[in-house]
Parts: structure tokens; sequence; C-alpha cells
């Protein structure tokens, strides 16, 4: 049986249709991702994770542990000490959006790499900063990022690099823990989790420490105004 025509209005809508295809094929190759992931820590990892779950690129972030000795620790473990572990964020970026130089360069500017004994208000080992390198790539992109902070700084950072270690996913009630709503008692009183979590970071300091080091090229300090 013969193919009856194509009226021009059939015929305009699959050609529209044909190119609206190709367009969405050609943009998801356009937009292919690069998924890769970075382990650092930078003292508080609530602090961090909120940080760095802002900054285009980034897929997830997920508080953890890395460096120490003892198999999957518990928070109390780690943060009474002997474990050896510091507290870590795990960043999954896209690097195509975010490439490796440009987050180890937000991640010193959000922390004080000047403090060898913990960060802001928290001390001990487990508080300490370090960057956590698989290849030797990631070195050298680490070494050139803390020499430049070095200078940036006018005086010699102390973070160091260590090589990767296991991950350790610190326990759901810590994920994300600046947007929960979850209602918890703290010093503060009774407090929604994302209140006590602002509370704690102003108190701790983070924020004016990261703008006397830094000022203006701090990444993730509130700004005013529009």
């Amino acid at each position: 049986m013969p193919r009856l025509p194509l009226s021009p209005v059939t015929k305009a809508l699959a050609l529209t249709a044909a190119l609206l295809a190709a367009l969405a094929t050609q943009s998801g190759r356009a937009h292919a991702q690069d998924l890769r992931t970075a382990v650092v820590a930078g003292g508080c990892f609530w602090c961090v994770e909120a940080d760095f779950e802002r900054v285009p690129g980034v897929v997830s972030v997920v508080s953890g542990f890395a460096g120490g000795s003892v198999p999957n620790p518990s928070y109390r473990q780690v943060v009474a000490g002997g474990t050896g572990h510091l507290e870590v964020v795990r960043i999954t970026y896209d690097a195509t959006i975010l490439p490796q130089d440009r987050l180890l360069h937000l991640f010193l500017r959000s922390i004080d790499p000047l403090d060898a004994g913990g960060q802001f208000c928290d001390r001990g080992e487990n508080y300490t900063s370090a960057i956590f390198v698989e290849t030797p790539q990631d070195r050298q992109l680490a070494e050139t990022a803390l020499a430049q902070a070095s200078r940036d700084l006018g005086q010699q950072v102390v973070t160091p690099i260590l090589d990767a270690a296991p991950f350790y996913p610190a326990e759901a009630y810590h994920q994300d823990y600046y947007l929960s709503d979850e209602l918890i008692l703290t010093r503060f009183g009774p407090r929604r989790k994302s209140v006590a979590y602002g509370l704690y970071r102003a108190a701790c300091g983070r924020d004016a420490r990261v703008e006397q080091l830094w000022g203006a090229d701090a990444p993730f300090l509130p700004r005013s105004g529009g």
C-alpha cells in the first residue's frame, strides 16, 4: 500500500522533533560529566560540607573520617582522640565545571592553613587541615595550590598533603547537619540543627578568622547587600 504524502504541518512537526533531538544529543555531549572525588580536612566537617554544597560543579559532599588506624570509627571515637582520623569531607564534583585546581583554591581560602593545632575553636589532631591525594598529578596540584596560598598570605602554610586513605562516612546524624530541622538539645538550649549550626559557626569564629586572613578572596563568607 503506497504511503500517503505528509502534510506540510506534519513535515514541520517532524523536522522540529528531529532538530530538538539532535540539539539534545549535542548538548548532552557538550556537557558530558567528568566525575571525580576529592577528600579534604578543614576542621568541623559540617562547615566544609555546608560551604562546598553550594559550589557549581559539586555533585555531593559527604562528611566522614580519614587518615586513622581504626576501621569504620564512630564520631565519638574520633573526637575522643587516639584513632588518628581527621574530620574530612569527600567531595564528588564535575571537573568540566569545577577543575581540581579551582576546588583546592576555594578550599584553602575557606580555612586557616596557618594553624597546625586544629581549626578555629576546634582544637586537636582530628580537627587539623589536610589535602589527601591519590596520584602524582593530585600531589603536584596540591603543592601548587599550597605554594600560591603561602604567597598570597605572605607566610608559609602548614596544611599537609597526605596520601589517600580509606574514607569512612560519619553517622547519618552528621550529614547535611546545617540543613536539618531536627530538634536537638544544645548548649544554647533546644534548637533545630540548622539553627544550632549557625550559632556554633558564629561562636567558633570560623568566618571571622577566614575574613581576617583572606579578606575579599574568602569565597564562602556571608555577603551583605544584593
